[in-house]
C-alpha cells in the first residue's frame, strides 16, 4: 500500500514545488507582512496563514526562475536575513502536508529542508506521529495509546482502523497524509489589512483611570487615521503590556465594519473590561484595528439616535479642524482628564 501511495504522489506531481514557510514565534505583524511581501517576489500565489507562516506554490516560478524549489528557499531565507533581520524555516515538497511536516521538522533559527516526491513515504516513516502536519495533541495520544507511534504505523494501517480511531472524516485525512496525499492546492490569500496605534506610559501604572484614558486617545487616532485613509474596521484586538514582559490580546469582533469614535471606543472599552484589571502594573497599551475594508464598499444604517447623530456631526468638524490646524490642534482625553 505504502507503494501504492508512493506511486500515486509521484504520479500526481513529478516535483516538488509547495513551499512551507515559518516565520519566528510572536514575529511582529509588521514584519511578517513583509515576510509575505518576500515570498511574493518569487510567486505569486502567496497563502498568508497568520500570525506566522505561509504557504507559496512554486509551479510557475521554477520555471520563470529556471531553478529548482531548494534554491527558491535558500534564495528567500537570504533575503528575509538581509533585508528584514528575520530568519525563516522553509520546508519544501510535493504537497501541503509535505511541506508543512518539513518545516517543522528544522531547527530555530531557520534553514531549508526539501523532501522530493519519491521520498516522501520512506521521509514520513521514520517521523513521530506527532509531527506529521495536521495531527494535533489529542489525535496523537489516540494513535500512541494503540501503539502508532510513528507516520510510518500510521500509514500501513487501514484507512477504516483509523476513521474508527479518530473519526470519520479527521481520520480519514491523517491516513492520506501519512501516505503522502494531500491533493488541497495552495489558495491565493492576503494577510488582512490592519492599522495599530500604541501608548507607551512614562512609568508603570495602576490607576484605571489614567489607563481609560489613554485608551480613549488610543481610540480618537485609530478613528482619525481610518476615516482619513476612507477604510473601516470589522473588529479591535487590544494588547496590554505588563511590567515584567508579560501581555494581554484579546480580539472581538465589530456589530458592523466602522471608523466611527463612538462604536470604536464602545468595542475597546469592553476590551478592557475583558482584561478584568486588578493589580496588574501596565507599561503600556496597543489598538488594532483589525479586517480593514474600502469604507466606500460597507453600506452605513442611518440611526434614528439623535443623540449619535450630533456625535457623528462633532467627529467630522474635528476631523476638519484636524485637517487644517495640525493633528495636536485638539486637546488629548489625558488632558480632560487633568483638568476635570
Amino acid at each position: 500500500m505504502a507503494a501504492q501511495a508512493q506511486t500515486r504522489v509521484s504520479g500526481e506531481q513529478r516535483v516538488s514545488s509547495v513551499m512551507h514557510v515559518r516565520c519566528a514565534d510572536r514575529i511582529p505583524e509588521d514584519v511578517f507582512r513583509q515576510v509575505l511581501e518576500q515570498c511574493a517576489e518569487l510567486s505569486p500565489t502567496v497563502q498568508a496563514l497568520p500570525p506566522s507562516a505561509a504557504l507559496v506554490e512554486l509551479k510557475g516560478a521554477l520555471r520563470y526562475h529556471g531553478t529548482d524549489a531548494r534554491r527558491l528557499g535558500e534564495v528567500l531565507r537570504v533575503r528575509t536575513l538581509s533585508r528584514l533581520g528575520t530568519d525563516v524555516r522553509v520546508g519544501i515538497g510535493p504537497t501541503v502536508t509535505v511541506a508543512a511536516t518539513a518545516s517543522g521538522q528544522i531547527d530555530s533559527p531557520g534553514g531549508v529542508l526539501a523532501v522530493d516526491p519519491d521520498q516522501v513515504v520512506d521521509w514520513l516513516g521514520p517521523l513521530a506521529v506527532e509531527a506529521l502536519h495536521g495531527i494535533g495533541p489529542k489525535q496523537a495520544s489516540v494513535l500512541r495509546e494503540y501503539g502508532v507511534h510513528c507516520v510510518g504505523l500510521l500509514a500501513a494501517i487501514p484507512s477504516a482502523t483509523v476513521q474508527r480511531l479518530l473519526g470519520g472524516k479527521v481520520g480519514r485525512l491523517a491516513a492520506d497524509r501519512a501516505r503522502g496525499i494531500d491533493p488541497r492546492p495552495v489558495a491565493p490569500r492576503a494577510l488582512p489589512s490592519s492599522m495599530s496605534v500604541r501608548h507607551a506610559f512614562a512609568q508603570q501604572t495602576l490607576d484605571g483611570a489614567v489607563v481609560r484614558a489613554a485608551l480613549l486617545d488610543l481610540v480618537v487616532q485609530l478613528g482619525v487615521q481610518l476615516r482619513g485613509r476612507g477604510q473601516v474596521a470589522r473588529g479591535l484586538t487590544l494588547v496590554l503590556r505588563f511590567a515584567g514582559g508579560a501581555s494581554w490580546e484579546k480580539t472581538r469582533r465589530l456589530p458592523e465594519a466602522s471608523a466611527h469614535d463612538d462604536d470604536l471606543r464602545t468595542l475597546a472599552y469592553r476590551l478592557i473590561d475583558a482584561a478584568g484589571l486588578q493589580r496588574g502594573r501596565l507599561t503600556g497599551l496597543a489598538l488594532r484595528g483589525e479586517d480593514l475594508t474600502d469604507a466606500g464598499q460597507v453600506a452605513e444604517q442611518i440611526s434614528l439616535d439623535q443623540a449619535r447623530e450630533d456625535r457623528l456631526v462633532a467627529e467630522a468638524v474635528s476631523d476638519r479642524i484636524r485637517k487644517k490646524f495640525g493633528p495636536g490642534a485638539i486637546g488629548p482625553a489625558a488632558a480632560l482628564l487633568h483638568a476635570s
